[in-house]
């Protein structure tokens, strides 16, 4: 009986913990982040092979070999291993993906994420401790408010600090 309680209690736990990180991603932030409610969760004991195909907000905290598509969100958690090719509107990473990613709207790293493969998107956020082994593509977004509310944040890289030339 004891480690029946004891058993919910991890699951008790491990759910906390899954909730304080979905509300951390859907509290605004400096760079504006506020994601859905999750229409799905896949589980850390969950392994999937094949193709998602979804509209929504999805968590994956299991083992995910194949391709995901979605307008939506994707959740990585921390002990998620995904081997796939990912396209959805915003992508936030805690785990482990190998594969290509392509986001609409915008790429979120966190520590301690690891990427291999090529991002591709408008806005890409990363987190120091986060490891990433790739190509990054940096493509017009669709949504020019979420460059505007940027603001600040936003360096323009193209432009040369002014030349001074010396008397001889």
């Amino acid at each position: 009986m004891w480690k029946q309680e004891e058993a919910e209690g991890g699951e008790g736990e491990r759910e906390r913990e899954r909730e304080r990180w979905v509300e951390e991603r859907r509290t605004p932030s400096k760079s504006g982040l506020v994601l859905p409610d999750e229409v799905a969760f896949v589980g850390k004991d969950v392994e999937f092979k094949g193709v998602i195909t979804y509209s929504g907000t999805v968590r994956i905290d299991g083992s995910l070999d194949g391709e995901i598509h979605t307008d939506g969100g994707l959740l990585v958690g921390p002990e998620a291993v995904i081997k796939a090719k990912v396209t959805a509107g915003t992508v936030v990473c805690r785990g482990t993906i190998h594969g290509d990613i392509q986001a609409k709207e915008q790429i979120v790293l966190c520590a301690p994420a690891v990427v291999q493969g090529s991002l591709i998107t408008p806005v890409l956020s990363m987190e120091e401790g986060v490891v990433f082994n790739g190509t990054l593509e940096m493509k017009p977004q669709a949504k020019a408010e979420v460059l505007r509310d940027a603001g600040a944040n936003v360096v323009n890289i193209t432009s040369r600090p002014p030349v001074q030339r010396l008397a001889a």
